[in-house]
């Protein structure tokens, strides 16, 4: 990792360290994943296979999974990967399940009823990255809360050939159908719908640029389907000072590190023997990854940045806006309140990024990109809408009359005074009699 001296630095190359790999050839991506999406929405099963054979080299067969494959795939994964998976299962529901919200209904005014409720989003999609890591995790983060929230209908896709494990999780999550498709290709045909696959109103799920770009395409056309957050290749920033453990630090950036290539991990600290102690622990632990050529390349647009003190550590990770966030300092928790744009936080010497990740029970499901500054991680509320109710008595619009009307005539919108002036008349003609 390249070690920069934030303090040498000047507005534009501090703004060039912050800048993520993947972000560069933009213009391409969009213009590719364009072509991706249209065909797809327009052409259906047709385009949706082209992509298929072209992209994750499957050409026949079915895209949706059968029952017996499920159950087949169910029967391979081993009892001790189940048992993993159901712990963290239960970690992961626990903490979702106690974010259930409570409808609300209260009075503004006398005859005045105003409530709030929460409706599960009818159709969800999910997405699983695939390739040579099998997020299974990926698929509890993404299926508990949907089956929490109680979405109608849950469908996944993931990239061929989609490991056992994953099959497992899902059908443990109560998913309804699984897809062997990865891609652009599988965003836009869960948010348009096609033939063989079912439309969804909302999608979740990480991915890498494509992935994320193909999110951000369908989630502008009314036509496609909404979106949980702006999410691509995984990153982490850690703040530590001289009292951190070395080993620690660089055991969680390459956790990152290893997941691609195109993946980001930046050290920010006052000190340089740390740093230094960092690097040196970066390639000892390196040569003991199966990762370690992904690690390697991820590493070479990584960062170690020296600043000041901790007050600028944290300034620098507020406008790096990471998706995970570790504080390994002397006092991680007094920093908490200084911390304002991270997708997830974890604090101290013994909360490595990997029990967010798979099994502490917050969602690992997180907006990167520097998103972070306006996205939130993700949550049980992202299953579900929100909507009014009101009622009025008499009373209670007597009570509002005036205050509409008059407010109705400042904006010239006749049509809405007349609304309450009709009933206005009705209610002073019954009280005449």
């Amino acid at each position: 990792m390249q070690i920069v001296q934030w303090a040498n630095l000047d507005t534009e190359q501090r703004r060039e360290t912050l800048t993520r790999p993947a972000m560069s050839n933009s213009a391409e991506i969009t213009s590719i994943v364009s072509n991706i999406v249209n065909r797809i929405r327009t052409e259906g099963d047709s385009a949706l296979r082209e992509f298929t054979t072209k992209f994750d080299k499957v050409s026949d067969g079915d895209l949706r999974l059968s029952d017996a494959a499920i159950q087949a795939a169910c029967e391979r994964t081993s009892l001790e990967l189940k048992a993993a998976i159901q712990h963290a299962y239960r970690n992961v529901a626990t903490f979702h399940q106690a974010q259930k919200l409570t409808p609300l209904s209260l009075d503004t005014q006398a005859g005045v009823s105003c409530e709030l409720h929460y409706q599960p989003i009818n159709r969800v999609g999910l997405y699983v990255p695939g390739g040579s890591a099998p997020l299974v995790s990926t698929v509890l983060m993404l299926a508990i809360p949907a089956k929490i929230a109680e979405c109608r209908k849950v469908i996944l896709c993931s990239p061929p050939p989609i490991a056992d494990e994953i099959i497992y999780a899902a059908t443990l999550c109560g998913v309804s159908e699984i897809y062997t498709m990865g891609g652009a290709q599988a965003i836009a045909a869960m948010a348009y719908g096609t033939e063989s696959v079912s439309k969804v109103d909302k999608i979740f799920g990480p991915g890498n640029s494509w992935v994320t770009e193909a999110k951000r395409q369908v989630s502008m056309d009314f036509r496609g389907a909404a979106i949980d957050m702006p999410a691509g290749p995984s990153e982490v920033l850690v703040i530590a000072d001289d009292t951190a453990n070395a080993a620690f630090v660089a055991s969680d950036l390459l956790s990152q590190a290893e997941h691609g290539p195109d993946s980001q991990v930046v050290l920010v600290t006052p000190s340089v023997e740390l740093a230094n102690q960092v690097d040196s622990e970066l390639e000892k632990q390196l040569a003991e990854l199966s990762r370690a050529d992904i690690a390697r390349k991820a590493l070479e647009s990584s960062r170690s940045i020296i600043c000041a003190d901790l007050e600028e550590a944290c300034a620098i990770s507020n406008e790096y806006a990471p998706e995970h966030l570790i504080v390994q300092t002397v006092e991680p928790r007094a920093l908490l309140g200084q911390l304002e744009n991270a997708g997830s936080i974890f604090l101290g010497n013994w909360t490595p990024e990997s029990v967010g990740d798979y099994a502490s029970g917050t969602n690992h499901t997180l907006p990167t990109y520097g998103y972070a500054k306006t996205a939130s991680s993700l949550g049980l509320a992202d299953y579900q809408r929100r909507y009014t109710v009101q009622e009025l008595s008499a009373e209670g619009l007597t009570g509002l009359a005036t205050t509409v009307t008059t407010m109705a005539d400042a904006e010239g919108l006749t049509a809405h005074k007349r609304a309450v002036t009709i009933r206005m008349d009705s209610i002073n003609s019954q009280e005449a009699k």
